[in-house]
């Protein structure tokens, strides 16, 4: 999956949104101690609106990628919100159990939000963002290796 480092200007709305979501995607695959610097970009006042917790949810899937829905069956997930004082509220969704990551991933979304924060975010989910850069590039040099050149041989006999 590649995650794009946004370095665009966010003077509109959808530029916006295609940056906070793929600060997101970014934060959905940082490891907890990769996450852990929130913390202190965050300081006091951080008040939880919604403690992190576990429910499921229904997996779909499509036959071919276009074919008619059907349900694949559940998924675990947690869920957790933050609010900052400055009013940004972070909503953080996580697959699996991991309540830390959750409540984590609800900061990163709400100190996004926030102008004064949002380079410093930027900054703890650059190692992130490369080490997926280079997760992906070794992906792709050891899918290449694999590769098989097929050739047809013309018959003499027309």
């Amino acid at each position: 999956m590649n995650i794009p480092i946004m370095t665009a200007t966010l003077d509109s709305p959808d530029s916006l949104q295609t940056a906070r979501k793929s600060t997101m995607a970014a934060v959905a695959r940082a490891t907890v101690a990769e996450l852990a610097g929130l913390e202190r970009i965050a300081g006091d006042g951080v008040a939880t609106l919604r403690a992190p917790e576990i429910g499921l949810v229904m997996v779909r899937g499509r036959i071919g990628g276009d074919g008619a829905p059907f349900n694949l069956g559940e998924a675990t997930v947690t869920r957790a919100a933050v609010s900052l004082p400055g009013g940004e509220v972070g909503f953080g969704h996580v697959l699996g159990r991991d309540k830390e990551k959750a409540r984590l991933a609800a900061l990163a979304d709400a100190l996004w939000q926030a102008p004064a924060t949002r380079d410093a975010v930027e900054a703890l989910l650059k190692p992130v963002r490369e080490r997926l850069a280079d997760e992906a590039a070794l992906r792709r040099e050891r899918a290449a290796a694999t590769r098989v050149a097929f050739f047809t041989m013309v018959r003499g006999d027309n």
